[in-house]
């Protein structure tokens, strides 16, 4: 049956965003549905429907792994096992009701706002040094009344952006604006630095290399934009005593473990006991006050123990799942700035879970990311949420039949 969103029989060839035909007969619920989509479902690539699968899948598997990691700790400190849980469900609806907003727009709207929003949340990132809440000797987070606001996770999708807007066009821009938007990212991640937090600034520097990267640049200016990095992690290592403490502690945690090296031990301790096919569901032991952090920065841990080494293999192969449907879309669109930003989110959720696993099984010093939409935290949710958002966008304008970049760009 021919169908009352399109103008003929030719849908990939003849529908046009905001088209639509009236419907013949009355709405149905799946017309209904489709009114509710940017590109009706018929239409959308196979990319984009395997992709927004993944993140549904992952975020609500993310609710389990968490509800699991910190029922115990919740019934001791809250009295109410469920506390963290229902506010990470909270969370959640919030940062898919915003996912979805992300998904209806434009790639080309996105480009255009993404330099103020960086530059507002960059200002929320300096006054952090100032007005900002000291937790575990770090000034990452503001507080608005009952809200935690940490702009370093939520600047993500935002540097994507901006980074794609950059490199797309780094042929064509001059020199001096060049010099004005690496100041820029520079100054992001000297301020980041500064907090002081290591492991987000090292992510962010390695996210703008990659993008740099993938754009063609010439290797000359890629080397010194490492060794710039470089240079900068090592000052701040310098500067700061007990990042070089655990630099230095998880070459050899067992030198001190009751110290430095016990956040590590306690991790492979837990891994290690998972065996080959885990403790079962919810039958963590090192959850129970022995590994510190177990909702955030260890929550793999606390999986390992529990799935074994074959939840933790199916993990890493859903992982490297999530990184090639990032590449079928990047290397279908149709324009350089959406496939910078395709490599850019892919390049963030995939990179970040790997540095969150490596971190817990002792493969690099311990840090505080998160393992995006598993662990716990409200602005680490929705800035993973609105990446995954960006790259469903992706995958919808590699079509053709919506959005498109046509914006001529001045170069002065």
């Amino acid at each position: 049956m021919r169908s009352p969103y399109l103008k003929n029989d030719n849908p990939k060839l003849q529908w046009q965003e905001g088209s639509y035909a009236k419907p013949i007969e009355n709405i149905n619920l799946k017309q209904r549905f489709n009114n509710l989509l940017p590109l009706p479902w018929e239409l959308w690539p196979s990319e984009a429907r395997l992709l927004l699968s993944l993140i549904l899948f992952w975020s609500v598997f993310g609710l389990f792994i968490l509800g699991s990691a910190s029922w115990w700790v919740a019934t001791k400190d809250m009295g109410d096992g469920a506390f963290f849980l229902k506010k990470q469900i909270t969370w959640l609806i919030t940062s898919w009701i915003f996912s979805w907003l992300v998904i209806s727009i434009n790639l080309r709207k996105w480009l255009k706002v993404s330099r103020i929003c960086l530059l507002i949340l960059l200002l929320l990132i300096g006054s952090t040094l100032i007005f900002g809440s000291n937790i575990n000797g770090s000034s990452r987070w503001l507080i608005l009344g009952p809200i935690r606001i940490q702009p370093s996770e939520l600047i993500k999708p935002f540097v994507i952006l901006q980074a794609a807007n950059l490199f797309a066009q780094w042929k064509r821009i001059t020199n001096s604006r060049k010099l004005f938007q690496i100041t820029l990212f520079g100054v992001l991640i000297t301020l980041i630095l500064m907090q002081p937090n290591l492991s987000t600034a090292s992510l962010i520097g390695i996210l703008l290399w990659m993008i740099a990267l993938s754009s063609g640049i010439r290797f000359r200016y890629l080397f010194s934009f490492a060794l710039l990095g470089i240079t900068l992690g090592g000052l701040s290592i310098y500067n700061y005593k007990y990042q070089l403490m655990r630099v230095t502690s998880f070459l050899n945690p067992w030198e001190d473990p009751h110290g430095n090296g016990y956040q590590l031990i306690q991790s492979l301790l837990a891994i290690g006991s998972g065996g080959m096919f885990g403790e079962g569901y919810g039958l963590s032991t090192q959850k129970l006050l022995y590994l510190p952090f177990i909702s955030t920065d260890f929550i793999f841990a606390i999986f390992a123990e529990e799935f074994g080494f074959v939840g933790s293999l199916m993990l890493i192969l859903f992982l490297a799942l999530v990184a090639f449907v990032g590449l079928r879309i990047s290397l279908r669109c149709r324009n350089n700035y959406s496939k910078l930003i395709a490599i850019g989110c892919s390049i963030l959720l995939v990179g970040q879970s790997i540095m969150h696993i490596a971190v817990a099984s002792g493969s690099m010093p311990t840090t505080g990311l998160p393992l995006p939409m598993i662990s716990y935290g409200g602005n680490s949710l929705l800035s993973s949420l609105t990446i995954c958002g960006l790259l469903v966008r992706c995958s919808l304008e590699s079509t053709g039949l919506i959005g498109g970049l046509k914006v001529k760009k001045k170069f002065s």
